[in-house]
């Protein structure tokens, strides 16, 4: 009863501080990101306060998501160095507990709150930084190449009856059903160019997209100006998503979808089966978190030394992100599978906390 009563309490300890601390980090990236989008707005004609506030608001989530692990570092080093200073782990250690039973109900809290933050979290924070993308490609109108004017934009490659066309945007907005700033290239069905085709937006209507503001240019002749223009296309809205949709902005319960239609168009899926592999990571990272911020945070005040515990987990967990992001860029260059690039940096740093508190605890 005793060991139950302890495990409850060390749980809900561990949970708060680790919320407390995620707010933390989502004050401070929504902060960082407001102060980035007033910078980049003043150039902006149609930009007010509230609808820079509402696009960072709704980019957040997913700024979060990237540091959701040292969230939970940083709260359970936080939790047992309270704990410890106010000698409830002496307490906990003299009515026989040992260090593994108070740190097993904070593994299975982060466990959980990982299950949450993949099943729950991730879908939300995909919808709204959709919906940031068409709250700032709104804003912009008819400025809508500023939203990409740093890369070439989406490329698209489509093949009908009338023979074939490469469509260039961009910009992109619900994941590739509405485009921006639109250039298209026809070629006839022997694969010789026919026209180019400039257009302010493009939608994807069944069997066709339907282009705004069309401007048409052919060998020899005049531009033709149209208010309206369809060009005859034999691709869905789920192959479109397919080459205009990001990884991160797919919710993770249509990852597989996603996956499965690459594979079938015999397109690169190493990104989704990478985003995929992460996300299906993620409960065993902040466990492993857990683990990491145990081995370093729980001596003793009287011993001392407190600041080198907290700069060493600091620097455990900063090199366990180095970890990631490497095994991240070998996957995405197919040097690695994208089930290893996810699970490494989990096993490295599980094992190297639980070796770090067993040395400690048990000798």
């Amino acid at each position: 009863m005793i060991t139950g009563t302890l495990s409850r309490y060390f749980g809900m300890r561990f949970l708060t501080s680790v919320v407390g601390a995620f707010v933390g980090v989502v004050a401070l990236a929504a902060m960082i990101d407001y102060v980035e989008l007033m910078r980049r707005g003043a150039d902006w004609p149609n930009a007010t306060a509230w609808v820079l506030a509402k696009i960072s608001m709704y980019r957040v989530p997913q700024l979060t998501e990237r540091i959701m692990p040292f969230s939970v570092l940083v709260g359970a080093m936080s939790c047992y160095l309270a704990l410890s200073r106010r000698l409830e782990l002496v307490v906990a250690r003299a009515a026989g507990v040992s260090a593994w039973q108070f740190v097993a109900p904070a593994m299975i809290a982060a466990f959980l709150f990982g299950t949450v933050a993949t099943t729950i979290y991730n879908p939300i924070s995909a919808m709204l930084h959709e919906r940031s993308k068409r709250l700032e490609a709104d804003m912009l109108g008819e400025n809508l190449s500023a939203l990409q004017e740093s890369t070439s934009g989406f490329w698209v490659r489509q093949k009908s009856a009338d023979g074939g066309a490469i469509i260039n945007a961009s910009s992109s907005r619900d994941q590739g059903a509405e485009l921006g700033g639109v250039s298209v290239y026809t070629f006839d069905s022997a694969g010789h160019f026919q026209q180019r085709i400039e257009a302010k937006s493009a939608t994807l209507e069944p069997g066709y997209w339907r282009l705004e503001d069309a401007r048409i240019y052919g060998s020899g002749k005049a531009p033709d100006l149209e208010s309206t223009y369809r060009l005859g296309s034999n691709l869905t809205l789920e192959q479109v998503r397919e080459s205009f949709a990001t990884p991160e902005t797919v919710p993770f319960w249509e990852l597989p979808t996603y996956i499965e239609m690459a594979d079938r168009a015999g397109l690169g899926a190493a990104g989704y089966r990478l985003q995929y592999q992460e996300l299906l990571a993620r409960p065993f990272l902040l466990a492993a978190m857990v683990l990491l911020a145990a081995s370093v945070s729980l001596r003793f005040f009287r011993f001392g030394g407190v600041q080198k515990m907290v700069l060493s987990g600091i620097t455990a967990g900063f090199l366990l992100f180095v970890l990631s992001k490497i095994t991240e860029d070998m996957s995405k260059s197919e040097l690695m599978s994208p089930a290893a690039a996810a699970w490494i940096p989990v096993v490295v740093g599980g094992l190297t906390g639980f070796v770090a508190l067993l040395y400690l605890e048990d000798g």
